[in-house]
């Protein structure tokens, strides 16, 4: 038996916001489709030359109150990042809240405007530990 993996879909309520977001982080919009019949647009966004990876961002023009409010029926996404701390800079100076601070150097989580979990892994050694991030409590969940 072969399997392939293709992607992994979440739903947003806002999608300009949660394009936005996933562009702070890196990722770039590698294809789109909207449906004027489902009502819907579903765009895919991936790390810059690995367009095999994507999330897909699958909006509902008419709304979506079946999303539930914490998303945690999901999980998370998880990407490497060449740098957490610039990563957690620049997501933070942007207003991201960083719910789990890289406190060790190797792991942090952030929410999108969603409420989905990101998880930000270093590439490589974790490196030292360094302020403000190893003194920063949590803030809320992951």
């Amino acid at each position: 038996m072969q399997i392939r993996y293709l992607h992994t879909m979440v739903r947003v309520l806002d999608l300009d916001a949660s394009i936005a977001f996933f562009r702070l982080l890196g990722l770039e919009e590698t294809r789109r489709t909207e449906s004027e019949k489902g009502r819907f647009t579903l765009v895919f966004m991936a790390p810059p030359g690995q367009s095999e990876c994507p999330v897909e961002l699958t909006w509902n023009w008419d709304g979506d109150s079946g999303l539930p409010s914490d998303s945690r029926h999901f999980g998370h996404l998880a990407y490497a990042v060449e740098n957490i701390y610039d990563t957690c800079a620049k997501l933070q100076a942007n207003g991201v809240v960083i719910n789990r601070p890289p406190r060790d150097g190797h792991m942090a989580f952030v929410r999108s405007p969603d409420n989905v979990s990101i998880e930000l892994l270093q590439m490589g050694e974790r490196l030292a530990p360094a302020e403000p991030w190893a003194s920063m409590e949590n803030t809320g969940h992951w």
